[in-house]
């Protein structure tokens, strides 16, 4: 027989929770991978800042520069 894997050895772990601590621990990772994906987007924003690409004005210079 096969070793499980890594992840298959988890999903046996996580079966064997509570279904509170299944909740807790789906909940925990959602905010882990949402704060992944924002430190992700702030880099980004980052590097489009240090390059010159992002320009600051107010809503009024935003929509005179739609309008020309």
């Amino acid at each position: 027989m096969n070793q499980p894997t890594t992840l298959e050895a988890a999903i046996e772990l996580i079966d064997a929770l509570s279904l509170e601590d299944q909740t807790a621990l789906i909940d925990l990772f959602q905010k882990r991978v949402r704060r992944q994906e924002l430190i992700r987007e702030i880099q980004e924003i980052r590097e489009e800042v240090a390059q010159g690409d992002v320009q600051f004005g107010s809503v009024a210079d935003f929509l005179a520069a739609i309008d020309d």
